[in-house]
């Protein structure tokens, strides 16, 4: 990817290709950053007189004296680049205009018996994040994965060992259908529901290898033990 920078004069000689443009005030100072399918009618469309924008944006504008502009191969990249150089960098007027768009984030939970959640707040305390990604529908490819292959709870029950111990949970349908293995009601300990955790964190880091092999070695395991039922599941989670 190449960088390069304009005046705002020069906004029509902007490349009519996707990409990301940010703009820098007189002391040199990043103040706005946006993504484009076309950089010269995005960026363009801020200099229109007649555009109907907002009293904020006109006075972004006014303060834009350089504009720097990074190509990229596709609308789907622009996303990706403009999320991150605003979450690093937080120029002002994406926040005063709001437009710091929040992109989806998948959150492993720091709790008993984690679970793994879409969510678009970040919290820091609540766990571990992994994104964001670009679209809902890359998220919910890898969390059906992740579910597919895992029996990680959906629930938000409180399940420390006190809370368990009670005795007042029940079994849900998620535990009947095979999502599921009942550590609310005490039928998976939570050492056993901790190794799907975490072979869940290394597909979410894309450290995919290392998931075969845990399946790959289950699945030799069963086999030895004769337990083929089990490892034919796992040869389907394998194949997954």
């Amino acid at each position: 990817m190449e960088s390069s920078s304009f005046l705002p004069t020069d906004h029509l000689s902007l490349p009519d290709q996707p990409g990301v443009y940010r703009y820098f005030n007189e002391e040199n100072e990043l103040i706005y950053v946006g993504k484009a399918k076309s950089l010269k009618k995005r960026v363009g469309s801020y200099f229109n007189k007649n555009s109907g924008v907002n009293l904020k944006t006109r006075k972004m504008v006014k303060e834009i004296r350089r504009i720097e502009i990074t190509l990229v191969n596709t609308e789907f990249d622009a996303l990706l680049l403009e999320n991150n150089l605003i979450k690093k960098s937080h120029p002002k007027y994406n926040i005063l205009l709001r437009d710091d768009k929040t992109y989806p984030y998948l959150l492993l939970t720091k709790e008993n018996f984690p679970r793994i959640y879409p969510t678009r707040k970040m919290i820091p305390k609540k766990g571990t994040y992994f994104g964001p990604f670009a679209s809902v529908r890359a998220m919910n490819t890898v969390l059906d994965l992740i579910r597919e292959l895992f029996t990680i709870r959906t629930c938000k029950l409180d399940l420390s060992p006190y809370k368990v111990a009670e005795g007042k949970y029940k079994v849900c349908l998620e535990y009947h259908i095979g999502n599921c293995q009942g550590p609310c009601v005490g039928l998976q300990k939570e050492e056993a529901y901790l190794k799907d955790v975490e072979q869940a964190k290394h597909i979410l880091k894309g450290n995919l290898g290392i998931a075969k092999s845990y399946f790959k070695q289950e699945m030799q395991l069963h086999a030895e033990n004769l337990e083929y039922e089990k490892a034919h599941k796992m040869k389907e989670k394998l194949d997954s």
